[in-house]
Order: C-alpha cells, then sequence, then structure tokens
C-alpha cells in the first residue's frame, strides 16, 4: 500500500522539487541505505559516522528509487528525481512529526541510561492485543531511528512505544519535539556514554527532559525506589505514577521470587509470571502495568500479555548450550546494568558440580571514571562469591584488581588483553552444568563467547560409531 503522498513530503520539509514528472506521486517505503532499496522508494540521503548518503544517490537511482532527498549544499553534484531541502536530517524529522500529527496516536517516550529497550518491549507486550499499535524499531532511538519507527504508523495503530536514547544534552528534548509523547517512562540512570555527557548531572538533566516535554494531559512513570528519579518528578508538568517494592510505591510488586522458570510477584493482588531472569527487572514490568492499568486495561490481561513476553537475544536472555546454561546479555553494558547483571547471576541457582562464570568485557564510553567503574565491577563480583571472573579488554586489569583486593583469589580470575585469549582460559576452565553470565559493551562483540561456546559444544557431543564393512 502506497502510504505516503509525494505533495505531503514537499509540504512537511519545505523541500524543492527537481526532475520530478509526477508531483501527486505516492510511495510507501523510506530508506537510508541504498542497498535496500526497492523499487518506488524514496532514498534519504543523510551523513552517517564513516560514509555520506549523497555518495549513494546514483546507486538508489540504478535500484529505481522514485526519488532521493537530498540537501541543498549537494543538490548540484547529484542527478535525476530528488527533492532538495536545507538539511535532510532535519527534514526527516519534520515529515515523521507531521506523520504522526495525521494519525494521532497515544505515544509513549521511553528513556534511561539502562533498560530502555527492555522497558520498550515490555510496555508493548502489556499494549498489544487490548490495543493496536508499534514500536522503535531494533535500538531506533536517535534522530535518525525516532523518525523512521514514527514513519511505521498506519491509521489503524493506537499507540506507539518509542525508545529515546541521548549522548549530549538537549538529545532528548528534540526527539520530543518530532514524537510529540504524552506518556514518558524513565527506567534508571546512572554513568553511561560520560565521554560525551561529561557528568552524571547533565545524564540526569538530559533524560529529565522527557519530564519537561510532556503534555499536562499526560502522565509519567518512575521507578519510586530510585531517589534520584524521584526528585527529578518535580520537572513533570503532570501527574506522576512512582512504582517499585516500597510502600510509598502506588503500583507495587511483593512477594518476588527470582528462579530459573523466570520472576513470579503479586501487583495490585494479582499474580505476574514472566520469563525472565532477574530482580533488576521488576521496576520495568511494573512501568509497564502502570501504564495498563491507567488505560483501563484489566490486570488479568495485562498479566496474560507481559507472561508472553520473551527477552531478545542479548538482552538478559537464558539459553542452553550443551550442559552449559547461559545469560546472553552482551547486548550492551554499562556500571549499572552490569551490577545488575551480576546479582542475577548470583540468584540463580546451580546444580551440585557447577560454578558460576562472569565473563565481561569493557565497558566504553566512561571518559574519566572508566578505572574507577571496572574496579568497582570486579568489587562487586568478589563479595556476591562468584566462582571464576574472565575479563578482556583495555580494563580487564582493573577488573581483575578490584576483585582481588576484595578477596576473589588469583586462580578464579583471568585478565586477558584479548577475546581469543579469554577463549583459551575458559576451555581449560569449563566444566558440564556451569552457569556462565556473557557481558560487555556493543563494540567489544561478546557474543562471539556464545558463537564459541556453541561450537564447543558440538565438538563434545558423541559421534556415531563407524566400521569398515
Amino acid at each position: 500500500m502506497e502510504r505516503f503522498a509525494l505533495q505531503d513530503l514537499v509540504q512537511s520539509t519545505g523541500g524543492r522539487l527537481r526532475d520530478v514528472e509526477l508531483a501527486d506521486a505516492r510511495f510507501s517505503r523510506i530508506s537510508t541505505d541504498s542497498r535496500e532499496i526497492e523499487p518506488g522508494d524514496i532514498f534519504w540521503a543523510l551523513k552517517g559516522e564513516h560514509q555520506h548518503g549523497h555518495d549513494f544517490v546514483s546507486q538508489a537511482r540504478e535500484k529505481q528509487a522514485r526519488l532521493s532527498i537530498v540537501a541543498t549544499s549537494h543538490a548540484d553534484a547529484v542527478a535525476g528525481p530528488v527533492l532538495i531541502v536545507d538539511d535532510t536530517l532535519a527534514a526527516l524529522g519534520q515529515f515523521a512529526k507531521w506523520h504522526r500529527n495525521q494519525l494521532d496516536p497515544l505515544v509513549i517516550g521511553v528513556t534511561g541510561s539502562v533498560g530502555k529497550t527492555t522497558t520498550r518491549e515490555l510496555i508493548f507486550a502489556a499494549l498489544n492485543g487490548p490495543f493496536s499499535g508499534i514500536r522503535s524499531r531494533k535500538n531506533f532511538n536517535n534522530l535518525i531511528g525516532l523518525p523512521l519507527s514514527l514513519l511505521d504508523l498506519e491509521p489503524s495503530h493506537e499507540f506507539a512505544v518509542m525508545e529515546m536514547g541521548a549522548s549530549a544534552q538537549g538529545d532528548i528534548e528534540q526527539l520530543c519535539h518530532i514524537a510529540l509523547p504524552e506518556i514518558g517512562v524513565i527506567t534508571a540512570i546512572g554513568p553511561a556514554h560520560l565521554q560525551s555527557f561529561g557528568t552524571l548531572d547533565q545524564i540526569i538533566k538530559t533524560k529529565g527532559e522527557l519530564l519537561e516535554q510532556l503534555p499536562s494531559t499526560g502522565f509519567a512513570v518512575i521507578p519510586g525506589d530510585d531517589d534520584v528519579l524521584r526528585n527529578m518528578s518535580g520537572r513533570a508538568g503532570c501527574p506522576v505514577i512512582f512504582v517499585g517494592q516500597h510502600e510509598h510505591n502506588p503500583i507495587r510488586a511483593t512477594e518476588i521470587h527470582a528462579d530459573p522458570d523466570g520472576l513470579r510477584f503479586y501487583c495490585q493482588g494479582h499474580q505476574f509470571t514472566l520469563q525472565i531472569n532477574g530482580r533488576h527487572l521488576i521496576p520495568n514490568v511494573l512501568c509497564a502495568i502502570a501504564i495498563g492499568l491507567e488505560l483501563g486495561i484489566p490486570i488479568e490481561r495485562l498479566a496474560e500479555g507481559l507472561s508472553q513476553f520473551v527477552p531478545a537475544a542479548g538482552r538478559g536472555k537464558r539459553v542452553q548450550i550443551g550442559s552449559w546454561t547461559i545469560v546472553d546479555d552482551t547486548y550492551n553494558a554499562s556500571p549499572l546494568s552490569v551490577a545488575a547483571s551480576c546479582r542475577m547471576l548470583r540468584e540463580l541457582p546451580l546444580t551440585a558440580q557447577g560454578q558460576r562464570l562472569l565473563i565481561l568485557g569493557d565497558m566504553r564510553e566512561l571518559g574519566e571514571t572508566a578505572v574507577m567503574e571496572h574496579e568497582r565491577i570486579g568489587k562487586l563480583a568478589a563479595e556476591l562469591q562468584i566462582d571464576r571472573l574472565l575479563v578482556c579488554g583495555e580494563f580487564a586489569n582493573d577488573l581483575a584488581r578490584g576483585a582481588n583486593q576484595n578477596g576473589m583469589q588469583s586462580h578464579q580470575i583471568a585478565a586477558a588483553p584479548d577475546l581469543e585469549t579469554l577463549l583459551a582460559v575458559l576451555d581449560c576452565w569449563l566444566e558440564p552444568d556451569d552457569l556462565l553470565l556473557i557481558k560487555g559493551s556493543r563494540s567489544t562483540r561478546m557474543e562471539r563467547v556464545l558463537d564459541w561456546l556453541k561450537i564447543r559444544a558440538e565438538s563434545l557431543e558423541p559421534q556415531p560409531a563407524t566400521s569398515d564393512v
């Protein structure tokens, strides 16, 4: 279905058409990647971290793109049908905002230092069924990804859960100007992207921009057991709902049980059972419950929807590889999320002969606090009495030092300069029925440990007997 009219694109962006024969044409898809272009698509030329989209306009034309969106500064260098705008990134946001306003869904914005994607997916699981809606694509949470996600909206959609990321002050405010959220969720705040933010105070100010942008007719949901978040609530010009485990929270979890089968607790007198591991996810689940209740969804229906939730690969999903149980938390890492994962590893039960192995790559973008934060994680691993600690990367020695100085013995720790060395040690340490948690910042690509484990498990499987006849 051709969902967009070219004239609407022109009007919303203030652009100028050149070499376009059918000004009343319609289209259904927008792509910022020329390799993904299909006949009739719109190619949006954006400047990337390593490449510039304007260099691929000719490739998009060869793949039969209907036209390309280009900047005035590059218009003379490209040929074919184009829409010329002052700034292609700003124009993408303008068009997404126009499209959002034409359909007027209930937009829910989710931000925080950790847990954004999981919370987004939990909210979607809670609302999808009673209502029809969408959520952000993958990890599309910046000034490119959020507009592209909003453009997935169709007339039948009643809500959109939009993840909002930030690397500098003002980023969340800009995203709110595009998405116009009516409900806001802040998951948690801690040291992440300090290299670009500079200080934790700057992170707090930036995440709080979501609260400031909410309309008076909307509402915010905040984990109320976090003093930093409670103190931020005054920045909202709308009602704020607090969730957590303490009695001062209107939406509260009690009788919490975390085991290999998942997470169980009571809320508002009803039992919830989810296929996730770790008590640290309780506030995330409660945020979804709070929104559902506020929108009038019966609590039984919310429990049913959330029971179907399955975490995505790399976000705390438990998998079985051979005799080993793996917690795949490889998508990303920050001090808050790694500390939560360490506690989750300690909570999960072992068989009689198994051991707990914590396998970590670097936590990146921590600036001047990097050494201190890695030492703190090592200290926590020792305090939790993790059996084995395997670390690799630039800050491996800092992690190891933090663990060793706080009681973990040297023979329990391996600090490797690279992944290959870490895998060699892991090969020596692995025993049947071990429990492994694997985590690291995205750029460390710690999912390669899972790939190695799969190959290792296959090599240990008994081979069928053969005979010469």
